[in-house]
């Protein structure tokens, strides 16, 4: 690999990892949405939640601000219990009847499953760059390369049936919740996303043949024919 070429692929090698941290920091945290119910009255308690791709967060807050009553319940930075438990259909016998009953548990299995592929791509992309570094590798860049758009392109989707899933259940007449938004985690998937994808177009750009930079530099490069 030439040396140029090597500092570029180094270079988009540390974007992909700032990407690779962010995707995986998203996947086992549960702060993508956080819910809230509406606050009846004041000198009590509410519970608002939030939860991720394998668990749900619930937090017990004690509402004493006037101006809270009739809104959602929180914000969640304050101080009350929290209780969390994974999610019933990947760990049987554990509570998490919001998910299971009021809105489609089929979105978070799908979103679950679908970031578990963007982790394979990224770790099958990882293993093509760096077996590129070996000499007269270079044509491992570009399956390298299509590994991570791939990765992208799945973890947005993952993205994207998750919020589909808060969508539908703060819209349902079934649940409590009238508030929602999307949080820390939720942000790092989609930095994930944008990095990863643009990455991954650099790679395909990077292992490119060079192009000439005027069409008489392939004319002088050419052997001469030979005299007969």
């Amino acid at each position: 690999m030439l040396e140029d070429k090597r500092t570029k692929v180094k270079v988009t090698f540390f974007v992909i990892l700032v990407g690779i941290s962010a995707m995986f920091t998203a996947v086992v945290t549960d702060h993508w949405a956080v819910l809230s119910p509406r606050v009846e009255q004041l000198n009590a308690t509410c519970e608002a939640a939030h939860f991720g791709l394998w668990r749900l967060c619930k937090k017990t807050i004690f509402i004493t601000a006037e101006e809270s009553k009739g809104k959602g319940c929180g914000p969640i930075s304050l101080p009350g219990d929290q209780n969390c438990s994974y999610f019933k259909h990947f760990t049987p016998g554990q509570d998490a009847e919001v998910f299971e009953v009021k809105t489609q548990k089929e979105y978070n299995i799908s979103a679950a499953a679908i970031a578990i592929f963007s982790l394979a791509f990224m770790i099958l992309g990882t293993l093509c760059i760096l077996a590129s570094f070996g000499k007269g590798r270079d044509y491992l860049l570009k399956p390298g390369g299509m590994f991570f758009v791939f990765a992208g392109l799945c973890t947005i989707i993952s993205v994207e049936v998750m919020r589909q899933s808060v969508k539908r259940m703060i819209d349902s007449d079934e649940t409590i919740w009238i508030e929602y938004y999307y949080s820390w985690s939720f942000a790092c998937a989609c930095s994930a996303f944008v990095l990863l994808f643009l990455s991954g177009i650099a790679l395909l750009v990077i292992s490119m043949p060079q192009m000439p930079r005027n069409p008489w530099e392939t004319c002088m490069d050419a052997e001469p024919e030979p005299i007969e």
